[in-house]
Parts: structure tokens; C-alpha cells; sequence
């Protein structure tokens, strides 16, 4: 059986992880983040807040696991409760998988960017087993869609407010030279080459390559 396809489609949302993967420095990775549905517009607007306190110390705390995610804030029903999924830069990470770790609090005045707790790492404030992470840095993290909000309005307007504030932030972008085809900004230069489809000059950077055929 033979398969023939042209043309690609670039999705910005991150590689999502087995609970009990790594992440390597610098990938971006699909997370998520619960919270209540009357600070989603507000976050989705302004980006997060770090909390001053937790497991971790100070950061944004988030979560590979989307179950994990949709039991917070812990004293909200389902039905005020909104999960954002995520595409977070975790840069250099530092595995804590202990009780009582020499780097629970301190981890990013050492150097890191994220903590991260394996699943089932014994740490005993965390009685479900499921892993966490915790970022320093807000702008790490990109809302790229919402997984959960039972009313169904509300979730359409969140949708089209992150795509808004996706097209916003393309916008505020320092002005540079840009590639002739793919229209982004450039360090070097970008190889611009013939579709072997269509014949129509494609950049590899395009996020989306559509073939039309005469």
C-alpha cells in the first residue's frame, strides 16, 4: 500500500510527556493548569501570577497530568473549574524526589528554571502519586487551548481571547529582517526551496504549506 500526502501543518502547543519522562533543557512540553473559572480571563489577559509559596517554593505550578490538573483549586466544583492547556519552555530542570531535598525550595537560586516531581517519588504531600512541576518564570508558559470548562460559552469565548492574545503577541514582536516567504523574523537566512508537488517556493519555517494544484 502506497501513501501519498504534500504540504504540512505546524502545531505550537509542545511534545507531551509520560508522566514519568524527563524533560530534556530546553523543549517545550504540553502541560496543564487547573483554576477557577473567575480568574481564567484574567490569566488568559495578563498571563500568570506565581504563587508566593508551595511544595516548590515560589512559581507557577503545573502539570503534565490533565487529572491532576482538573482537582484544582481543590475546594472548587467541576462546574467552576477550567483547565488551560499549556506549552511551557521548561528550560533547565531539576528533579526533586525526595522529602526534605536540599534544592525543594531552592532550585532555581541554583540555576533552574523548573522543578519537577516524578510520579510516585515519595514525597508525602502528594498522595495521589501524580507528578508535578513548578515554573519560575511565567513567560515560559504559552496558553494554547482550554481542555476543560463544563459551560460551554464561556469555553468558546476563552478560545477565541487566547487566539487574540496569540496574534497580539506576534504583533509586539521587535520589528527585524524577515524571510520573503515565510514572513518570520530571522537570525541568518531561511533556505527557500521548490515544493517537489506543487513547484510553489516554501520556506521551512512556514507553519502551514498548503498544495494547489492548477
Amino acid at each position: 500500500m502506497s501513501i501519498s500526502f504534500s504540504g504540512w501543518k505546524n502545531v505550537h502547543e509542545g511534545k507531551h510527556l509520560k508522566s514519568h519522562q524527563a524533560a530534556k533543557r530546553g523543549g517545550i512540553y504540553m502541560m496543564y493548569h487547573g483554576t477557577h473559572k473567575t480568574h481564567a480571563t484574567a490569566i488568559v489577559r495578563s498571563g500568570f501570577r506565581p504563587s508566593t509559596n508551595g511544595l516548590l517554593g515560589p512559581g507557577v505550578y503545573v502539570s503534565r497530568n490533565k487529572a491532576k490538573a482538573m482537582c484544582y483549586p481543590l475546594t472548587a466544583s467541576d462546574d467552576d473549574r477550567v483547565v488551560f492547556k499549556l506549552g511551557v519552555r521548561v528550560g533547565k530542570v531539576k528533579k526533586i524526589d525526595r522529602d526534605n531535598h536540599p534544592m525543594q525550595m531552592s532550585w532555581h537560586q541554583n540555576g533552574y528554571d523548573t522543578a519537577w516531581v516524578p510520579p510516585k517519588s515519595g514525597i508525602s504531600t502528594i498522595r495521589s502519586g501524580r507528578e508535578e512541576d513548578c515554573v519560575w518564570d511565567p513567560k515560559r508558559i504559552t496558553i494554547v487551548g482550554v481542555s476543560h470548562c463544563q459551560d460551554d460559552q464561556e469555553k468558546e469565548e476563552l478560545k477565541r481571547l487566547i487566539k487574540k492574545q496569540a496574534r497580539a503577541s506576534s504583533g509586539r514582536r521587535s520589528p527585524g529582517r524577515s524571510c520573503r516567504v515565510c514572513r518570520k523574523q530571522m537570525k541568518g537566512t531561511h533556505t527557500v526551496l521548490d515544493c517537489w508537488q506543487c513547484g510553489k517556493s516554501i520556506c521551512p519555517f512556514l507553519d502551514q504549506h498548503r498544495c494547489r494544484r492548477n
